[in-house]
């Protein structure tokens, strides 16, 4: 901390710098004082994937009877959704809209989640104000759709980012309020900017947040994550993630699915190197792939629709 006794983004650093051991020790003091601080009521945030699977095994080390909370939203690989009902004391919980509702309604999630949400104010807001700010930015020059992805803005297909909103967050929040539990969520630092200023601002344990949350695994690498299941044997959905392996300069990977958030989801998918995630649901469940793509027409998502629109118009090459 800095002398006004701030975090600062060095601190961040060397938290991310220290050894596993030293880490798995302070994420248990992170859960110590959160479970302390709410008397035990609280519950983990879990998705089945990777990062909270170790989170529930480091909370559950000390604190046997935690419940885990699971969101079937019914986009998960069918993969995730087995591995979750492998443990107990496992709640599970609805989104009161599928996913075709929601993207219907709201929009198809691509590019990033900052992009869809600018173009979906653009098109929907009556705010000529907030149109020019999409569209030129604020005094910073901030807040505008991509030159490179303005063409969605005539679309002939909704965009939005309230998917995961409405999905994930909202069922979590009620299950809150009707339970009087607070979460612990295994999201790291690293993983985006909004993470990073999140710990800069509240630390791993964010009392002061209007909905208190404890990410106990802020300071964790995805390396970290890896060594730690080489390094206790613990298990994980291996189905999806495949093998960790070894690089030649000793980082560690996986030879499967690199994440598992929703199996539908297309931020990011124009980034993608190598299978892409649409390849890949093809690959392994081509029952939901032929949902997936056929037209909305014929029963489906429409997401054939989609993306050859953004192909055609950028230089994009989402694979499918």
């Amino acid at each position: 901390m800095n002398n006004l006794g701030l975090r600062t983004y060095d601190d961040l650093l060397m938290l991310q710098s220290l050894p596993l051991e030293l880490k798995i020790a302070k994420t248990k003091l992170r859960i110590k004082e959160w479970y302390e601080r709410y008397c035990g009521n609280v519950y983990v945030s879990f998705s089945g994937g990777k990062d909270s699977t170790v989170l529930l095994y480091l909370v559950r080390e000390l604190y046997p009877d935690v419940p885990a909370v699971y969101v079937d939203t019914g986009l998960e690989y069918p993969e995730i959704k087995s591995f979750v009902n492998t443990f107990d004391n496992v709640i599970i919980l609805k989104p009161k809209m599928n996913f075709k509702q929601v993207v219907l309604k709201y929009g198809y999630p691509v590019i990033s989640k900052e992009q869809s949400a600018f173009i979906h104010e653009y098109r929907t807001t009556k705010s000529e104000k907030l149109k020019r700010i999409r569209l030129e930015g604020n005094k910073y020059g901030r807040g505008k759709v991509s030159k490179k992805w303005r063409f969605l803005l005539d679309a002939p297909f909704l965009v939005g980012d309230q998917c995961c909103d409405i999905m994930k967050k909202e069922p979590f929040k009620r299950f809150e309020k009707e339970s009087g539990l607070h979460p612990f969520i295994g999201t790291m630092a690293i993983e985006s900017s909004q993470r990073t200023v999140n710990w800069l601002r509240y630390g791993c344990n964010a009392f002061q947040k209007k909905r208190p949350t404890s990410q106990p695994l802020s300071g964790w690498t995805e390396q970290d994550i890896l060594e730690y299941y080489l390094f206790t044997g613990d298990r994980y959905a291996r189905d999806v993630y495949g093998d960790i392996l070894v690089n030649c300069d000793g980082s560690l990977y996986l030879s499967g699915a690199q994440r598992t958030g929703c199996e539908f989801c297309l931020y990011g998918a124009q980034c993608e190197k190598g299978k892409g995630r649409l390849e890949r649901v093809k690959e392994l469940h081509p029952k939901r792939y032929d949902f997936i793509m056929r037209p909305v027409e014929e029963n489906g998502l429409g997401y054939k629709v989609v993306i050859d629109y953004i192909n055609a118009h950028s230089k994009a090459n989402i694979r499918y």
